[in-house]
């Protein structure tokens, strides 16, 4: 399905030879989650600030969540970072680099960033990148994978060239049912099955999926997919294919191990089921809508008199119609003004005034509607896998 091996080398950018070293020095700095065994250093990688170390190799960064509270755009080197396998190449030569365009079409591509660039109309999308395991680590019973916290995910402007502009350029063929994509990550035994997504044709060649080259303005970061990655918006990042080489347009549906086992979820209902419980699966697709206060901790002390609480909330691309606060723990609720509108896949921020009396706690709760219709549950969705969590999300705090 792809050639076997890459050339690595010329311009490179920022390498990952010292991933370990660099890790050991923060070591005694950590972070502690609010779930059982919590406890993570905080690692310096190339390209990023300290970030939450889950594992090094593949490297999984989360990051801190008071992170959230300073923008509405996640910087770069602050985003979160999720690799699947530990092949991943310390260097890349941008100048080099080729995607190849191939299967199903009239006109094989070998297409540089360069090409990208100037060949294809340039799009900008800002669009949430949300792990499908974010949130894992709150599961009751807990599930295996990625011991999450909230933290596994980022919004940033992604520019690129239309996917569906490129495929156009190939010359799909009749018969085309989906679209395979594979990047540079590669497993380290001939036994693991090499990372590979697909799309329907019809969600392929749709105006909002993108080639990105760039990212908050500059270039990807190297943990975030550099020099390429395929960019999905309102679909979870297991389809946001990282160092994205590879594009071939196939007569059927996909059957590697990373669509047909991996990342699916119960195909019943709303997705969730009981602990024990077996059922037909299918793979996890979009978002769901979620919504987080990020200027206050659980436990934090404030002052009392009139303070600002501010948050963030999305969805899988219908966008964010309302955000209601509660103070008392979902007993009554009060609308929230929301912020500016960066487009239907974006993080939108909101804020609430809470006049807060000394010596009196707070159960503050936000909950969000999204244009669609859906709202976030009281209850928590539970999945064997660890996925769909959105439920509303709450924190208690005192005021002195």
């Amino acid at each position: 399905m792809r050639r076997s091996s890459f050339l690595i080398g010329g311009a490179a950018v920022s390498g990952l030879a010292t991933l370990s070293a660099r890790s050991r020095a923060l070591a005694q700095e950590t972070i502690t989650e609010p779930f059982a065994n919590g406890a993570r250093p905080l690692g310096s990688f190339p390209q990023k600030r300290p970030l939450i170390v889950l594992t090094s190799r593949p490297p999984q960064l989360e990051t801190p969540f008071r992170l959230f509270n300073e923008g509405v755009f996640t910087p770069n080197d602050a985003f979160f970072v999720r690799w699947h396998l530990a092949g991943i190449p310390t260097k890349v030569d941008g100048r080099a680099f080729r995607i190849k365009v191939h299967g199903l079409v009239d006109n094989e591509l070998a297409l540089s960033i360069d090409d990208l660039r100037r060949g294809f109309e340039p799009v900008e999308i800002p669009a949430v990148c949300q792990c499908s395991g974010n949130s894992r680590g709150f599961f009751n019973p807990r599930v295996p994978g990625g011991q999450w916290a909230n933290g596994a995910m980022g919004n940033a402007r992604w520019r690129g060239a239309r996917l569906g502009d490129v495929l156009k350029r190939a010359g799909v063929k009749a018969g085309a049912v989906q679209v395979r994509f594979n990047g540079l990550e590669m497993p380290v035994l001939p036994t693991t099955p090499d990372f590979i997504k697909a799309l329907d044709m019809d969600l392929a060649t749709s105006p909002d999926v993108i080639v990105a080259y760039e990212m908050n303005g500059g270039n990807l970061p190297l943990l975030n997919g550099f020099p390429v990655r395929l960019v999905v918006p309102g679909y979870f990042a297991t389809y946001w294919v990282k160092m994205l080489d590879d594009i071939e347009v196939i007569a059927a549906a996909d059957q590697n191990f990373w669509m047909k086992t991996a990342y699916r979820i119960p195909a019943v209902g709303d997705g969730c089921i009981q602990p024990g419980q077996t059922t037909p699966t299918t793979p996890i697709t979009k978002m769901r809508v979620r919504s987080f206060i990020t200027s206050l901790a659980d436990g934090d002390k404030i002052s009392g008199g009139r303070r600002r609480v501010q948050g963030i909330a999305f969805d899988g691309g219908s966008g964010i119609a309302r955000v209601d606060f509660s103070s008392d723990g979902g007993a009554t609720w009060t609308q929230a003004a929301l912020g500016a509108d960066y487009g239907k896949y974006s993080f939108r921020q909101w804020s609430v005034a809470l006049d807060a009396q000394a010596g009196r706690s707070y159960h503050l709760a936000c909950r969000a509607t999204a244009h669609d219709g859906a709202v976030q549950p009281a209850t928590a969705c539970w999945t064997p896998g660890g996925y769909l969590r959105n439920i509303i999300e709450s924190l208690s705090v005192s005021a002195g």
